[in-house]
């Protein structure tokens, strides 16, 4: 009895402690106080020689160091081989002092920080330096739970690192992007909030084409701008560039000036899941030297195309475009539409079957096919296609290679359900129902054209 009884009580008494407390005492266990080395929190003076003492003993000991409440003033800390750094989420503030950088780390071996927020005050940081958090050659990056804001450059700047990003708040970068990753080594971008950044969201770079393997799941990412201007280089939620093997799933972006999800000469990068709202030009773009996309089960609503698979030319090609939802396309863009019109659901050029997608108000065409004679083995199937202008506009032009556009519904279409074009120039009249008189480079079979 007397046994059972001391058990309730221990069990009473633990449950008296906060659950938040019990996790923060368990994490902090044989962690160092940084004030024991003399950081003095909201004193107004820079903490960073005192704060780089504490670090270097704690990693000299393997061990972490808890930072207290409070605001603390930094500049140009170089963080030590094994940097733990713990503070209290929403209290714990670092605040960059000005003179060039704000914490850099270079060739560490893990760097792990949980719970703290940086402040860039908007000061300028140094050319080469242009990130609050700044990482190079370290293969183990955790961020957990931190927040960045009022960056002069960019969130953080990762080089050739591998970790984690997650659950961070990025916001009111004013360069580059909120989160800006180059050459990664195994980086996992998961559950974050991007927002009010300058001229880019989540950036996964490398400097030659090659294997990357990042993944980018689970991020919220809004309200991101083109200060820089150009025509897609900045303004994108999600930029890929050279980097092949990325995973792009279950992302929530609205309100990029440009692409919500951009992959530039990128190799077999998924894209999935997806929902992107109000894109300022095209949604979801794979586009110049790649080889292998897959665009599938994404809702875009909004943009002036949705899913753009294009750049032939450049080598772009091998893609699946399945099972998304597309609507509401605007012909109106961010710049003179100098080549196509805007106002497009999907467009695709080589090696690439279209199937299973709802495409419902483009003012342009459901479904484009190609591009002059930029156009080879393409299949539009079992596609819906509602209240476009041209429901299915093949290229017509000499020299483009194969299409087979067949068993797709084309819903109230107000110029044509399939017309083959030359360039910009209506070539044919309606393909739906012929019996001659089809380009021979193309296949039709059992597609059906409701009338309004």
């Amino acid at each position: 009895m007397l046994r059972r009884r001391f058990i309730i009580s221990a069990l009473a008494s633990v449950a008296a402690v906060p659950a938040a407390a019990q996790i923060q005492s368990a994490s902090l266990r044989g962690s160092l106080d940084a004030t024991s080395f003399g950081v003095v929190p909201g004193n107004g003076d820079d903490q960073s020689a005192a704060l780089k003492r504490a670090l270097e003993k704690a990693s000299a000991e393997d061990k972490a160091v808890f930072l207290p409440p409070g605001v603390y003033g930094v500049s140009n800390l170089e963080l030590p081989m094994r940097t733990r750094l713990i503070g209290i989420s929403g209290a714990t503030r670092l605040i960059y002092s000005g003179g060039g950088a704000m914490l850099t780390a270079t060739g560490c071996e893990r760097v792990e920080i949980a719970d703290v927020s940086f402040d860039g005050a908007n000061r300028p940081l140094a050319d080469n330096l242009g990130a609050l958090l700044q990482t190079r050659a370290c293969p183990r990056v955790v961020l957990d739970n931190c927040t960045f804001a009022g960056s002069a450059g960019a969130g953080m700047f990762l080089e050739a690192c591998g970790g984690r990003i997650h659950h961070c708040s990025i916001s009111g970068a004013a360069s580059v992007a909120g989160i800006y990753a180059v050459g990664s080594t195994g980086l996992s971008i998961t559950d974050n909030e991007v927002r009010d950044c300058a001229d880019g969201g989540i950036l996964v770079h490398r400097w030659e084409i090659g294997e990357d393997n990042t993944i980018i799941s689970g991020n919220r990412i809004e309200r991101i701008g083109a200060r820089s201007g150009g025509t897609g280089q900045y303004g994108n939620g999600i930029n890929i560039f050279r980097a092949g093997g990325v995973n792009i799933s279950n992302n929530h972006l609205k309100d990029c000036a440009f692409s919500a999800i951009r992959a530039n000469s990128g190799n077999n990068v998924a894209i999935s899941g997806n929902t992107c709202l109000r894109s300022g030009e095209t949604a979801i773009y794979s586009e110049f030297a790649f080889e292998g996309a897959m665009v599938a089960n994404n809702i875009v609503d909004g943009g002036t195309t949705g899913v753009s698979i294009v750049n032939f030319n450049e080598g772009g090609r091998l893609a699946v475009v399945a099972n998304n939802l597309i609507r509401n396309m605007s012909a109106t863009g961010p710049y003179p539409a100098d080549i196509d019109e805007f106002g497009t659901g999907i467009s695709v050029e080589a090696e690439t079957t279209v199937t299973g997608n709802v495409v419902e108000g483009a003012p342009n065409m459901g479904i484009g096919m190609g591009w002059g004679p930029y156009m080879r083995n393409v299949v539009a199937s079992g596609n819906i296609l509602r209240n476009c202008r041209t429901g299915i506009v093949p290229t017509v032009v000499e020299g483009a290679g194969s299409a087979i556009i067949t068993n797709n519904v084309i819903d109230r279409p107000t110029r044509g359900g399939i017309i083959g074009q030359r360039w910009r120039e209506v070539a044919t009249g309606e393909l739906v129902g012929r019996t001659s008189g089809v380009p021979e480079h193309l296949t039709l079979a059992n597609n059906r054209v409701t009338k309004a």
